[in-house]
């Protein structure tokens, strides 16, 4: 079986030429949504995807009607394919139930790994040299070193509980453990 699924962004697109390619491919299901891709949840590709079996298709006018991002798209298509379940994409020729479409989705599914790994590696290098310029990465200390001496001091001198030191110093008393107060 196919199923279709069609999408446009606002309520004053249409779906009708999409919808009309959709039924020409064969598509005896289609769902249909008026929604943003940026959206987490998207009521009609839920219930599309729930519907398809294995050997089943989903239909798509166009890749980027069906994902938010490579990453995203990758992810769905790793799914359909872990279910059993290909994947066409009318105008951009994508059909993986073909070998030549299976070929096209494993090097999407590259690029889309290797753009993350270079996203990572320019990460990392930006930190190092945040770092080396002296930047403190992460959160800004809720302590400063004298408020730590001075729980230290509550604590061993005082014998003070952490609920008491915390009041007082107006913090959590996890904040207290993360700063090594014992």
């Amino acid at each position: 079986m196919k199923v279709g699924y069609a999408r446009v962004s606002t309520e004053d697109q249409s779906l009708d030429a999409q919808r009309d390619q959709l039924r020409a491919d064969g598509c005896s299901e289609i769902f249909e949504e008026k929604i943003t891709s940026k959206k987490d949840r998207r009521p009609a590709l839920d219930q599309a995807l729930a519907l398809l079996q294995p050997g089943d298709t989903l239909v798509v006018w166009k890749l980027d009607r069906l994902g938010r991002s490579v990453k995203h798209l990758t992810t769905l298509l790793h799914d359909l394919e872990r279910r059993g379940v290909c994947f066409r994409s009318i105008s951009d020729g994508i059909d993986t139930g073909t070998p030549t479409g299976k070929l096209l989705f494993h090097v999407l599914g590259a690029i889309a790994e290797f753009e993350a790994a270079l996203v990572s590696e320019r990460i990392k290098i930006g930190l190092q040299a945040a770092k080396q310029r002296g930047k403190q990465l992460g959160r800004p200390r809720r302590l400063e070193a004298h408020q730590v001496r001075q729980a230290e001091m509550l604590r061993t001198r005082e014998n003070l509980t952490y609920e008491d030191i915390a009041t007082q110093l107006k913090v959590g008393r996890t904040t207290l453990w993360r700063a090594g107060i014992r």
